[in-house]
Parts: C-alpha cells; sequence; structure tokens
C-alpha cells in the first residue's frame, strides 16, 4: 500500500486574487459593451475567453478555518494541505477536502468480553484523540472515524484479555484496582494501532468496568469471599509478628521463664485472642502457671 505523508500545499491569498477576480468582471462587461457598440465579430476571440475565466476562477476560492486543513487533490494527485486558518486560492480544478484536527472523542459501546481469568465482564472506554497528519487520515483509510471506532473497540477487547477483573496480589494488575496503568496500556495499544491513520491518541480511560449481568452476583460473592481470606492472611501475618515480639521481649527482659509446654500454651492464647472475629474474654488465674 502506498502511504501518504502530509506535505504544504501551494495557494494564493485569496484578497488579491478576488481583487483580480473582480477586475476581470468589470472589465468583461466593459469589452461586451465596446464589442456592441463596435460591432465588430473578432473582439469575441478575446471576449469569450474573459468569459469562461469568469466562471471558473470563483471555484478556486476557500477558506480554512482554524483547527481544520484542507487537502487539495488536482485529478487524483495530491498536492498538499493547508493547515493555515485564512482566505486562500489555489486552482479552480482542485478538489478541496475538509479534514478537521479539532479534539474528539470516542465513547465506546458497552462490550461484553472474558478477563484474564476467563470471567465474563462489560467493559467501556473513551478515546480522546485528534488528526495529526490530514493526507493520511484522508487517502490511508477508508474512513478514520469509523476507523477509529473499530480499532478502539479491538484495543479495549485485547486489553481486558490481558488483566484479571480484580485481584489481591499487589504485584498483579487489575482493571479495577490499577485505573492509571491500564490507561497508559489502553493509551498505547490504541495509538499503536491508530498510527497509520495519521491519529494521535491524546488519552484512553476505562469509563464503565463491571461484571456481566448473568455472574455479577456470584461474583459478588467470590470477591467478597477473597476479601475476607485476604484479610485473614493480614491478620495472621501481624499476630504472627506480635506474638514473636511478646516472646522475645519476655525472654530478653526475664520478665518469666517459660518452658516449651508453657510457650505452646501462650502462644495458643495469643493467637486465639489476636485473631478471632469477637473481643477475647480473659481468664485471670489465680493459681500456678500449671493449673
Amino acid at each position: 500500500m502506498q502511504t501518504v505523508v502530509e506535505k504544504k500545499a501551494r495557494s494564493t491569498n485569496g484578497y488579491l486574487m478576488l481583487f483580480l477576480t473582480i477586475a476581470l468582471t468589470v472589465f468583461t462587461v466593459y469589452w461586451l459593451v465596446l464589442m456592441i457598440r463596435m460591432e465588430e465579430p473578432g473582439m469575441l476571440i478575446v471576449f469569450i475567453p474573459m468569459l469562461i475565466a469568469n466562471f471558473i476562477l470563483p471555484g478556486g476560492f476557500f477558506i480554512v478555518q482554524p483547527n481544520e486543513a484542507r487537502v487539495l487533490v488536482l485529478f487524483g494527485k495530491y498536492v498538499g494541505s493547508v493547515r493555515d486558518a485564512g482566505f486562500y486560492f489555489t486552482n479552480p480544478f482542485t478538489t478541496k477536502k475538509r479534514v478537521s484536527l479539532r479534539i474528539h472523542n470516542f465513547n465506546s459501546e458497552r462490550i461484553k468480553v472474558n478477563d484474564l481469568d476467563g470471567n465474563p465482564i462489560e467493559i467501556g472506554a473513551v478515546v480522546v484523540y485528534r488528526v495529526t497528519d490530514s493526507a493520511r487520515a484522508l487517502f490511508d483509510v477508508e474512513n478514520y472515524e469509523q476507523f477509529v471506532a473499530i480499532q478502539s473497540e479491538t484495543a479495549i477487547r485485547a486489553l481486558a484479555s490481558e488483566y484479571s477483573y480484580d485481584s489481591h496480589d499487589e504485584n498483579k494488575a487489575s482493571l479495577r484496582g490499577n485505573p492509571q496503568e491500564i490507561a497508559e496500556a489502553l493509551t498505547t495499544q490504541v495509538q499503536s494501532r491508530l498510527q497509520v491513520a495519521g491519529v494521535e491518541i491524546i488519552e484512553a480511560r476505562i469509563s464503565h468496568l463491571a461484571y456481566a449481568q448473568e455472574i455479577a452476583q456470584a461474583m459478588l460473592r467470590r470477591q467478597q469471599a477473597q476479601a475476607i481470606i485476604a484479610a485473614r492472611k493480614k491478620i495472621v501475618e501481624g499476630a504472627v509478628g506480635m506474638v514473636q515480639d511478646a516472646l522475645r521481649i519476655l525472654a530478653e527482659q526475664k520478665i518469666v521463664k517459660l518452658d516449651e509446654d508453657k510457650k505452646a500454651t501462650m502462644v495458643n492464647n495469643l493467637m486465639v485472642a489476636l485473631v478471632s472475629d469477637h473481643e477475647a474474654t480473659p481468664v485471670i488465674n489465680t493459681g500456678t502457671l500449671y493449673q
């Protein structure tokens, strides 16, 4: 496929050419009156070209608005683009195609896709983009707006299959837990797909994320269970550390001397008190440690 790269087109100041066109029109009318008065048929040789020029020249004028480009095509050949706002004149036979350089928003539909764990989820995203190469946007793809929509949805599907919906592992990114990282990954994926169309991705972020309706309740219970397990794991790790500190301090400060059986009993009591869902009820021992 032949790639067309944007280049600057040659154009003339429109106001100067407008003045010359008006002057030509006035001169044509004057020549017509003069020809009628003199009744000289030979003057048609000059009058006819001037008359044709008066009909053709207005087709060469065009206006470029801010944040807009006009792509000029002459007899099927790309001759350049005009980006600077203003009033211009070019070859009247040139086709002038408008391409917007403004920032666009694409809000994708909510699509159903499986995440890394195979769970069906609903996901949608907002893609902010703008055209940076008017020639590629016009000639390298059929319709760059449709191209952005299709490739963005393809990138969203690909991204969702690379991450889990949620993860309790701090070292593992997830769609719900790492929005900034996911946004950067989505922007990179969409940009790589739209480079061919001369489009720059400014930002891409997930706008909707949820489990599919048919498994939403089940996954919610699973998510709650996973959260409880993760919280329990943290509690147990903290409790073990506290027990180790308690035994170490008792041994270092020689507050009490415990044999292995009493250490096991103390560890058991501390773990029950620290890990239990309910507040521990203390039992005061008024005898010896061995009663």
